[in-house]
Protein backbone atom coordinates (compact mmCIF):
# COMPACT_ATOMS: atom_id res chain seq x y z
CA UNK A 1 0.00 0.00 0.00
CA UNK A 2 0.94 3.44 -1.06
CA UNK A 3 2.12 5.34 2.02
CA UNK A 4 -0.10 8.38 3.35
CA UNK A 5 0.75 12.43 3.85
CA UNK A 6 -1.35 14.43 5.59
CA UNK A 7 -0.76 18.14 3.86
CA UNK A 8 -2.80 21.20 5.54
CA UNK A 9 -1.43 24.20 5.38
CA UNK A 10 -1.83 28.14 5.76
CA UNK A 11 1.45 29.07 4.27
CA UNK A 12 1.18 27.49 0.92
CA UNK A 13 4.90 28.59 0.14
CA UNK A 14 6.50 25.45 -1.69
CA UNK A 15 3.49 22.93 -1.02
CA UNK A 16 2.84 21.99 -4.77
CA UNK A 17 6.21 21.22 -5.47
CA UNK A 18 7.21 18.85 -2.24
CA UNK A 19 3.29 17.23 -3.08
CA UNK A 20 4.79 16.60 -6.52
CA UNK A 21 7.79 14.71 -5.49
CA UNK A 22 6.04 13.40 -3.05
CA UNK A 23 3.10 11.66 -5.27
CA UNK A 24 5.60 11.52 -8.23
CA UNK A 25 9.10 10.29 -6.75
CA UNK A 26 7.94 8.20 -3.45
CA UNK A 27 4.40 7.20 -4.33
CA UNK A 28 2.67 9.00 -1.55
CA UNK A 29 -0.64 9.11 -1.60
CA UNK A 30 -2.81 13.01 -0.01
CA UNK A 31 -4.98 13.75 2.18
CA UNK A 32 -5.48 17.36 2.46
CA UNK A 33 -8.24 19.72 3.76
CA UNK A 34 -9.81 23.45 2.79
CA UNK A 35 -7.87 25.75 0.81
CA UNK A 36 -4.71 23.34 0.42
CA UNK A 37 -6.90 20.17 -1.04
CA UNK A 38 -8.15 22.81 -3.26
CA UNK A 39 -4.36 24.25 -4.13
CA UNK A 40 -3.71 20.44 -5.14
CA UNK A 41 -6.03 20.08 -7.60
CA UNK A 42 -5.73 22.91 -9.21
CA UNK A 43 -2.40 21.90 -9.54
CA UNK A 44 -3.63 18.18 -11.15
CA UNK A 45 -2.21 16.81 -8.30
CA UNK A 46 -4.91 13.57 -6.78
CA UNK A 47 -5.62 14.36 -3.62
CA UNK A 48 -8.21 12.93 -1.18
CA UNK A 49 -9.45 15.66 0.99
CA UNK A 50 -10.14 15.34 5.07
CA UNK A 51 -14.00 15.12 5.09
CA UNK A 52 -13.58 11.87 2.05
CA UNK A 53 -11.49 10.62 3.83
CA UNK A 54 -13.00 10.46 7.56
CA UNK A 55 -16.38 10.28 6.49
CA UNK A 56 -17.13 13.82 8.57
CA UNK A 57 -17.88 16.78 6.94
CA UNK A 58 -16.21 19.73 8.08
CA UNK A 59 -18.48 21.56 10.23
CA UNK A 60 -18.94 24.99 12.39
CA UNK A 61 -17.57 27.00 9.06
CA UNK A 62 -14.02 25.17 9.18
CA UNK A 63 -13.30 25.39 13.32
CA UNK A 64 -13.63 21.21 13.10
CA UNK A 65 -11.80 19.37 10.24
CA UNK A 66 -9.11 17.32 11.54
CA UNK A 67 -10.46 16.58 15.19
CA UNK A 68 -11.11 12.71 13.85
CA UNK A 69 -9.62 9.48 15.18
CA UNK A 70 -9.10 8.34 11.31
CA UNK A 71 -6.22 11.72 11.53
CA UNK A 72 -5.22 11.11 14.94
CA UNK A 73 -5.07 7.73 15.03
CA UNK A 74 -2.79 7.57 12.12
CA UNK A 75 -0.71 10.07 13.39
CA UNK A 76 -0.68 8.48 16.77
CA UNK A 77 -0.44 4.92 15.99
CA UNK A 78 2.69 2.79 17.25
CA UNK A 79 3.94 0.43 14.39
CA UNK A 80 6.23 -1.94 16.56
CA UNK A 81 2.97 -2.33 18.76
CA UNK A 82 0.58 -5.08 17.59
CA UNK A 83 -2.66 -3.55 20.03
CA UNK A 84 -2.15 -0.17 17.27
CA UNK A 85 -2.10 -1.73 14.67
CA UNK A 86 -5.14 -3.80 15.43
CA UNK A 87 -6.85 -0.47 16.49
CA UNK A 88 -6.00 0.85 13.14
CA UNK A 89 -7.20 -2.58 11.15
CA UNK A 90 -10.35 -3.15 12.94
CA UNK A 91 -11.51 1.03 12.18
CA UNK A 92 -10.22 0.98 9.12
CA UNK A 93 -7.46 3.44 9.73
CA UNK A 94 -4.76 4.06 7.64
CA UNK A 95 -1.20 4.89 9.31
CA UNK A 96 -0.31 8.29 8.63
CA UNK A 97 3.78 8.45 7.86
CA UNK A 98 3.88 12.65 6.69
CA UNK A 99 2.16 15.43 8.41
CA UNK A 100 3.15 18.97 6.96
CA UNK A 101 1.13 21.19 8.90
CA UNK A 102 1.84 25.56 9.44
CA UNK A 103 -0.87 27.32 11.54
CA UNK A 104 -3.12 30.16 10.90
CA UNK A 105 -0.75 33.98 11.08
CA UNK A 106 -2.01 34.73 14.36
CA UNK A 107 1.01 36.79 15.12
CA UNK A 108 0.68 38.39 11.59
CA UNK A 109 -3.22 39.22 12.53
CA UNK A 110 -2.52 41.07 15.80
CA UNK A 111 0.09 42.98 14.29
CA UNK A 112 -2.30 45.01 12.08
CA UNK A 113 -3.80 48.08 12.73
CA UNK A 114 -7.14 47.80 14.05
CA UNK A 115 -7.92 44.14 14.56
CA UNK A 116 -10.77 43.19 17.34
CA UNK A 117 -11.06 40.67 19.25
CA UNK A 118 -13.14 38.54 17.62
CA UNK A 119 -10.71 39.04 14.71
CA UNK A 120 -7.58 37.70 16.41
CA UNK A 121 -9.93 34.09 18.14
CA UNK A 122 -10.44 33.05 14.43
CA UNK A 123 -7.07 32.86 13.65
CA UNK A 124 -6.29 30.44 16.45
CA UNK A 125 -5.60 27.55 14.98
CA UNK A 126 -7.00 24.21 16.93
CA UNK A 127 -6.51 21.41 14.62
CA UNK A 128 -2.88 22.56 13.49
CA UNK A 129 -1.04 22.44 16.99
CA UNK A 130 -3.13 19.45 17.55
CA UNK A 131 -1.60 17.64 14.72
CA UNK A 132 2.28 18.66 14.98
CA UNK A 133 1.85 18.02 18.75
CA UNK A 134 0.94 14.28 18.06
CA UNK A 135 2.73 13.79 15.03
CA UNK A 136 6.05 15.04 16.97
CA UNK A 137 5.39 13.22 19.83
CA UNK A 138 5.21 10.06 17.10
CA UNK A 139 8.22 11.13 15.80
CA UNK A 140 9.48 7.26 15.80
CA UNK A 141 7.03 6.45 13.37
CA UNK A 142 6.65 9.57 11.46
CA UNK A 143 8.23 12.68 10.11
CA UNK A 144 6.30 16.11 10.75
CA UNK A 145 6.88 19.60 8.95
CA UNK A 146 5.81 22.67 10.24
CA UNK A 147 8.19 25.14 8.36
CA UNK A 148 8.44 25.49 4.49
CA UNK A 149 12.27 25.66 4.86
CA UNK A 150 12.02 21.68 5.97
CA UNK A 151 10.72 20.49 2.61
CA UNK A 152 13.80 20.17 0.50
CA UNK A 153 15.71 18.71 3.38
CA UNK A 154 12.51 16.50 3.76
CA UNK A 155 13.01 15.41 -0.17
CA UNK A 156 16.64 15.05 0.27
CA UNK A 157 16.64 12.11 3.19
CA UNK A 158 14.13 10.39 1.22
CA UNK A 159 16.64 10.19 -1.67
CA UNK A 160 19.53 9.15 0.80
CA UNK A 161 17.71 6.68 2.80
CA UNK A 162 15.79 4.39 0.48
CA UNK A 163 12.67 6.50 0.73
CA UNK A 164 12.39 6.98 4.40
CA UNK A 165 13.25 10.13 6.97
CA UNK A 166 15.87 9.38 9.37
CA UNK A 167 15.17 8.86 12.68
CA UNK A 168 17.67 11.98 13.53
CA UNK A 169 15.89 13.82 10.82
CA UNK A 170 12.71 13.20 12.56
CA UNK A 171 13.52 13.89 15.84
CA UNK A 172 15.11 17.22 14.89
CA UNK A 173 11.45 17.94 12.63
CA UNK A 174 9.50 16.66 16.01
CA UNK A 175 11.66 19.76 18.45
CA UNK A 176 10.53 22.19 15.43
CA UNK A 177 7.20 21.16 15.83
CA UNK A 178 6.77 21.73 19.50
CA UNK A 179 9.23 24.86 19.42
CA UNK A 180 6.67 25.79 17.05
CA UNK A 181 3.35 25.19 18.62
CA UNK A 182 5.15 26.72 22.42
CA UNK A 183 5.62 29.92 20.59
CA UNK A 184 2.13 30.29 18.90
CA UNK A 185 0.52 29.40 22.24
CA UNK A 186 2.73 32.01 23.88
CA UNK A 187 1.73 34.81 21.41
CA UNK A 188 -1.99 34.14 22.10
CA UNK A 189 -1.45 33.94 25.92
CA UNK A 190 0.44 37.46 25.68
CA UNK A 191 -2.19 38.96 23.31
CA UNK A 192 -4.97 37.59 25.89
CA UNK A 193 -3.14 38.26 29.15
CA UNK A 194 -2.01 41.86 28.55
CA UNK A 195 -0.86 43.50 31.49
CA UNK A 196 -1.42 40.22 33.54
CA UNK A 197 0.89 37.93 32.49
CA UNK A 198 4.36 38.40 29.73
CA UNK A 199 5.37 35.68 27.97
CA UNK A 200 8.76 35.66 26.75
CA UNK A 201 9.62 32.63 23.95
CA UNK A 202 12.41 32.24 21.26
CA UNK A 203 13.67 29.60 18.60
CA UNK A 204 17.44 29.24 19.22
CA UNK A 205 18.89 30.85 16.07
CA UNK A 206 22.58 29.77 16.96
CA UNK A 207 24.99 28.96 19.68
CA UNK A 208 27.52 32.00 19.99
CA UNK A 209 31.22 32.03 20.90
CA UNK A 210 30.80 33.30 24.55
CA UNK A 211 28.47 35.99 25.91
CA UNK A 212 30.12 38.91 27.20
CA UNK A 213 33.36 37.43 28.86
CA UNK A 214 34.73 33.85 27.10
CA UNK A 215 33.76 32.35 30.70
CA UNK A 216 29.82 33.19 30.05
CA UNK A 217 27.99 30.89 27.24
CA UNK A 218 25.69 32.51 24.85
CA UNK A 219 22.78 31.82 22.50
CA UNK A 220 21.28 33.61 20.01
CA UNK A 221 17.05 33.44 20.10
CA UNK A 222 14.64 34.26 17.45
CA UNK A 223 11.54 35.83 18.94
CA UNK A 224 8.26 35.17 16.29
CA UNK A 225 7.74 32.81 13.26
CA UNK A 226 8.91 35.47 11.07
CA UNK A 227 12.69 36.78 10.79
CA UNK A 228 12.49 40.30 11.51
CA UNK A 229 15.32 43.17 13.10
CA UNK A 230 18.60 41.15 12.97
CA UNK A 231 17.52 37.53 12.22
CA UNK A 232 16.28 39.22 8.73
CA UNK A 233 19.47 40.61 8.48
CA UNK A 234 22.45 39.70 5.53
CA UNK A 235 25.69 39.18 6.32
CA UNK A 236 27.60 39.64 3.53
CA UNK A 237 31.22 39.44 4.88
CA UNK A 238 32.97 38.61 7.93
CA UNK A 239 33.16 35.94 10.95
CA UNK A 240 30.53 34.74 12.58
CA UNK A 241 28.58 37.77 14.80
CA UNK A 242 29.26 38.05 19.07
CA UNK A 243 27.03 38.28 21.66
CA UNK A 244 28.80 41.77 22.37
CA UNK A 245 28.41 42.62 18.42
CA UNK A 246 24.60 42.04 18.34
CA UNK A 247 24.41 43.71 21.55
CA UNK A 248 26.50 47.13 20.31
CA UNK A 249 24.54 46.88 16.58
CA UNK A 250 21.56 46.63 18.43
CA UNK A 251 22.50 50.32 20.01
CA UNK A 252 23.56 51.72 16.99
CA UNK A 253 20.47 50.76 15.22
CA UNK A 254 18.70 52.75 17.88
CA UNK A 255 19.89 55.69 17.01
CA UNK A 256 20.46 55.80 13.46
CA UNK A 257 16.85 55.07 13.75
CA UNK A 258 16.44 58.91 15.08
CA UNK A 259 17.40 60.19 11.59
CA UNK A 260 15.85 59.37 8.37
CA UNK A 261 15.72 62.73 6.43
CA UNK A 262 19.31 63.37 6.21
CA UNK A 263 22.27 61.14 5.42
CA UNK A 264 23.54 60.01 9.19
CA UNK A 265 26.43 58.03 10.96
CA UNK A 266 27.12 56.32 14.28
CA UNK A 267 29.96 54.59 15.69
CA UNK A 268 29.46 52.63 18.46
CA UNK A 269 31.68 51.10 21.75
CA UNK A 270 30.17 49.69 24.70
CA UNK A 271 27.02 50.26 23.68
CA UNK A 272 27.99 53.93 23.56
CA UNK A 273 28.47 56.12 20.39
CA UNK A 274 31.88 57.67 20.06
CA UNK A 275 30.82 59.61 17.13
CA UNK A 276 27.71 60.18 15.01
CA UNK A 277 26.88 63.04 12.56
CA UNK A 278 24.98 64.23 9.75
CA UNK A 279 26.25 64.90 6.35
CA UNK A 280 25.34 66.09 2.84
CA UNK A 281 26.32 62.33 1.54
CA UNK A 282 26.76 59.29 3.61
CA UNK A 283 30.59 59.37 3.27
CA UNK A 284 31.00 62.87 4.33
CA UNK A 285 28.55 61.35 7.22
CA UNK A 286 30.52 58.50 8.28
CA UNK A 287 34.11 60.88 7.91
CA UNK A 288 32.87 63.22 10.41
CA UNK A 289 31.60 60.38 13.03
CA UNK A 290 34.79 58.76 12.69
CA UNK A 291 36.52 62.16 13.29
CA UNK A 292 35.01 62.98 16.34
CA UNK A 293 37.05 60.67 18.44
CA UNK A 294 38.89 58.11 15.86
CA UNK A 295 40.84 57.13 18.85
CA UNK A 296 37.67 55.36 19.83
CA UNK A 297 36.17 54.58 16.64
CA UNK A 298 39.05 52.13 16.70
CA UNK A 299 37.18 48.39 16.28
CA UNK A 300 34.07 50.06 16.51
CA UNK A 301 30.69 49.24 15.33
CA UNK A 302 29.39 51.39 12.72
CA UNK A 303 25.72 52.05 11.12
CA UNK A 304 24.62 54.00 8.14
CA UNK A 305 20.69 55.23 7.38
CA UNK A 306 22.13 54.82 3.49
CA UNK A 307 23.43 52.05 1.24
CA UNK A 308 27.30 52.18 1.41
CA UNK A 309 28.76 53.00 -1.56
CA UNK A 310 32.15 52.98 -2.96
CA UNK A 311 33.36 56.33 -1.75
CA UNK A 312 32.19 55.04 2.07
CA UNK A 313 33.44 51.81 1.77
CA UNK A 314 36.77 53.20 1.04
CA UNK A 315 36.66 55.19 4.13
CA UNK A 316 35.32 52.07 5.99
CA UNK A 317 38.90 49.93 5.09
CA UNK A 318 41.05 52.80 6.42
CA UNK A 319 41.06 51.68 9.68
CA UNK A 320 39.87 48.58 11.79
CA UNK A 321 36.09 47.87 12.51
CA UNK A 322 34.10 44.85 13.78
CA UNK A 323 31.14 45.44 11.93
CA UNK A 324 28.87 47.64 9.57
CA UNK A 325 25.31 47.86 8.82
CA UNK A 326 23.60 49.80 6.22
CA UNK A 327 20.19 49.27 4.35
CA UNK A 328 22.57 48.07 1.36
CA UNK A 329 25.73 48.07 -0.23
CA UNK A 330 26.28 48.32 -4.23
CA UNK A 331 28.44 45.62 -5.78
CA UNK A 332 31.62 48.11 -6.18
CA UNK A 333 31.91 48.97 -2.28
CA UNK A 334 31.24 45.32 -1.89
CA UNK A 335 34.09 44.76 -3.65
CA UNK A 336 35.95 47.48 -1.78
CA UNK A 337 35.15 46.30 1.54
CA UNK A 338 36.01 42.33 0.69
CA UNK A 339 39.79 43.42 1.06
CA UNK A 340 38.88 43.87 4.80
CA UNK A 341 37.79 40.36 4.87
CA UNK A 342 37.43 40.28 8.49
CA UNK A 343 35.02 42.93 8.92
CA UNK A 344 31.26 42.04 9.59
CA UNK A 345 29.39 43.88 6.77
CA UNK A 346 25.62 43.54 7.33
CA UNK A 347 22.77 44.93 5.27
CA UNK A 348 19.39 45.34 6.56
CA UNK A 349 16.48 47.83 4.88
CA UNK A 350 14.37 48.41 7.86
CA UNK A 351 16.49 50.13 10.20
CA UNK A 352 14.03 51.86 11.79
CA UNK A 353 11.92 49.34 13.53
CA UNK A 354 13.02 47.87 17.24
CA UNK A 355 10.93 45.67 19.71
CA UNK A 356 7.99 47.16 21.20
CA UNK A 357 9.29 46.64 24.84
CA UNK A 358 12.65 46.17 26.89
CA UNK A 359 13.34 43.22 29.34
CA UNK A 360 15.70 42.83 32.22
CA UNK A 361 16.21 40.00 33.98
CA UNK A 362 16.66 40.74 38.06
CA UNK A 363 17.22 37.68 40.87
CA UNK A 364 13.20 36.09 41.32
CA UNK A 365 11.98 37.60 37.86
CA UNK A 366 12.27 40.21 35.39
CA UNK A 367 11.00 43.68 34.53
CA UNK A 368 9.76 44.87 31.55
CA UNK A 369 9.36 48.44 30.13
CA UNK A 370 8.36 49.99 27.15
CA UNK A 371 10.46 51.21 24.52
CA UNK A 372 11.65 54.81 24.98
CA UNK A 373 10.67 55.44 21.15
CA UNK A 374 9.31 58.88 22.10
CA UNK A 375 9.68 61.24 19.38
CA UNK A 376 11.02 64.32 20.18
CA UNK A 377 8.60 67.54 19.46
CA UNK A 378 10.15 71.22 19.31
CA UNK A 379 7.27 72.43 19.55
CA UNK A 380 6.80 71.25 22.71
CA UNK A 381 10.11 72.14 24.33
CA UNK A 382 10.13 75.39 26.58
CA UNK A 383 12.58 78.46 26.02
CA UNK A 384 13.37 79.48 29.16
CA UNK A 385 15.88 82.01 29.26
CA UNK A 386 15.93 85.52 27.49
CA UNK A 387 18.00 84.59 24.69
CA UNK A 388 15.99 83.01 21.94
CA UNK A 389 17.06 80.37 19.53
CA UNK A 390 17.87 80.85 15.89
CA UNK A 391 17.12 77.81 13.90
CA UNK A 392 19.92 76.70 13.49
CA UNK A 393 20.73 76.60 16.78
CA UNK A 394 17.57 74.70 17.44
CA UNK A 395 18.57 71.89 15.17
CA UNK A 396 21.64 71.88 16.57
CA UNK A 397 19.89 71.09 19.86
CA UNK A 398 17.30 68.48 18.35
CA UNK A 399 20.32 66.33 17.26
CA UNK A 400 22.23 66.65 20.45
CA UNK A 401 19.42 65.38 22.53
CA UNK A 402 18.39 62.73 20.09
CA UNK A 403 22.06 61.56 20.63
CA UNK A 404 22.10 62.03 24.31
CA UNK A 405 18.77 59.97 24.39
CA UNK A 406 20.87 56.45 23.59
CA UNK A 407 23.91 57.19 26.05
CA UNK A 408 24.67 55.18 28.76
CA UNK A 409 23.39 58.04 32.24
CA UNK A 410 24.31 59.89 33.07
CA UNK A 411 24.84 61.20 29.91
CA UNK A 412 26.00 64.87 28.68
CA UNK A 413 26.61 64.99 24.52
CA UNK A 414 28.54 68.44 23.06
CA UNK A 415 27.50 69.03 19.48
CA UNK A 416 28.44 71.28 16.65
CA UNK A 417 27.50 71.56 12.92
CA UNK A 418 25.29 68.41 13.44
CA UNK A 419 28.64 66.24 14.80
CA UNK A 420 29.13 65.33 18.06
CA UNK A 421 32.46 66.34 19.74
CA UNK A 422 32.11 65.44 23.20
CA UNK A 423 30.23 62.59 25.14
CA UNK A 424 30.19 62.05 28.16
CA UNK A 425 28.55 58.41 29.26
CA UNK A 426 27.41 56.36 33.08
CA UNK A 427 29.11 58.48 35.40
CA UNK A 428 28.00 58.56 38.66
CA UNK A 429 27.13 62.20 39.39
CA UNK A 430 26.35 64.60 35.85
CA UNK A 431 29.41 66.96 36.83
CA UNK A 432 31.88 64.43 36.02
CA UNK A 433 29.76 63.04 32.78
CA UNK A 434 30.44 67.16 31.78
CA UNK A 435 33.72 67.35 32.70
CA UNK A 436 34.84 64.24 30.26
CA UNK A 437 32.41 65.77 27.39
CA UNK A 438 34.24 68.81 27.55
CA UNK A 439 37.75 67.65 27.94
CA UNK A 440 37.05 66.05 24.63
CA UNK A 441 35.52 68.31 22.75
CA UNK A 442 38.47 70.84 23.56
CA UNK A 443 38.80 74.06 21.98
CA UNK A 444 35.88 72.96 19.88
CA UNK A 445 33.58 73.61 22.45
CA UNK A 446 33.29 77.37 21.71
CA UNK A 447 30.36 77.92 19.85
CA UNK A 448 28.86 74.56 20.85
CA UNK A 449 25.26 72.97 22.43
CA UNK A 450 25.21 70.72 24.99
CA UNK A 451 22.55 68.06 26.06
CA UNK A 452 21.66 66.46 29.17
CA UNK A 453 19.85 63.42 29.42
CA UNK A 454 18.44 64.41 32.92
CA UNK A 455 17.95 67.82 34.62
CA UNK A 456 20.57 69.75 36.30
CA UNK A 457 20.28 69.53 40.35
CA UNK A 458 22.59 72.85 40.56
CA UNK A 459 24.15 75.28 38.26
CA UNK A 460 27.75 73.93 38.58
CA UNK A 461 27.49 72.12 35.35
CA UNK A 462 25.67 75.22 33.99
CA UNK A 463 28.81 77.32 34.52
CA UNK A 464 31.53 74.97 33.58
CA UNK A 465 30.18 74.49 30.32
CA UNK A 466 29.48 78.30 29.74
CA UNK A 467 33.35 78.76 31.02
CA UNK A 468 34.53 75.97 28.34
CA UNK A 469 32.60 78.12 25.69
CA UNK A 470 29.40 76.05 25.55
CA UNK A 471 26.70 78.64 24.50
CA UNK A 472 23.45 76.21 24.32
CA UNK A 473 21.93 74.33 26.39
CA UNK A 474 19.06 71.26 26.21
CA UNK A 475 17.73 69.38 29.30
CA UNK A 476 14.52 68.20 30.17
CA UNK A 477 14.04 70.52 33.54
CA UNK A 478 12.20 69.29 36.46
CA UNK A 479 14.93 69.77 39.24
CA UNK A 480 13.76 72.12 42.62
CA UNK A 481 16.88 74.38 41.61
CA UNK A 482 15.63 74.87 37.53
CA UNK A 483 15.54 78.67 38.82
CA UNK A 484 19.23 78.38 39.86
CA UNK A 485 20.19 76.93 36.06
CA UNK A 486 17.89 79.34 34.51
CA UNK A 487 19.36 82.54 36.58
CA UNK A 488 22.87 81.14 35.64
CA UNK A 489 22.30 80.91 31.90
CA UNK A 490 20.98 84.35 31.44
CA UNK A 491 23.52 85.76 33.48
CA UNK A 492 26.40 83.98 31.66
CA UNK A 493 24.44 84.71 27.25
CA UNK A 494 23.44 81.19 27.32
CA UNK A 495 20.44 79.45 25.50
CA UNK A 496 18.37 77.24 27.55
CA UNK A 497 15.50 75.03 26.12
CA UNK A 498 13.59 72.61 28.68
CA UNK A 499 12.39 69.41 26.74
CA UNK A 500 10.07 68.08 29.59
CA UNK A 501 11.30 64.45 28.62
CA UNK A 502 13.54 62.72 30.46
CA UNK A 503 15.90 59.89 28.93
CA UNK A 504 17.89 57.67 31.09
CA UNK A 505 19.51 54.61 29.84
CA UNK A 506 20.62 52.24 32.25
Amino acid sequence: MARLALLSVSNKTGIIDLARSLVEEFDFDLISSGGTAQALKDAGLPVTKVADYTGSPEILGGRVKTLHPRIHGGILARRDVPEDITDLENNQIRPIDLVVVNLYPFEETIAKPGVTLAEAVEQIDIGGPAMLRASSKNFAHLAVLCDPAQYDEYLQELRQNNGEASLEFRQKAALKGFSHTASYDQAIASYLAEAQQYNLSGTQLQSLRYGENPHQPATWYQTGTTPTGWTAATKLQGKELSYNNLVDLEAARRIIAEFTDTPAATIIKHTNPCGTALGSTISEAYQKAFNADSTSAFGGIVALNRPIDAATASELTKTFLECVVAPSCDAEAQEILAKKSNVRVLTLADLSSGPKDTVKAIAGGFLVQTADDIVADTSQWQIVTQRQPTDSELAELLFAWKVCKHVKSNAIVITSDRTTLGVGAGQMNRVGSVKIALEQAGEKAKGAALASDGFFPFDDSVKTAAAAGITAIVQPGGSLRDKDSIKAANELGLLMVLTGVRHFLH
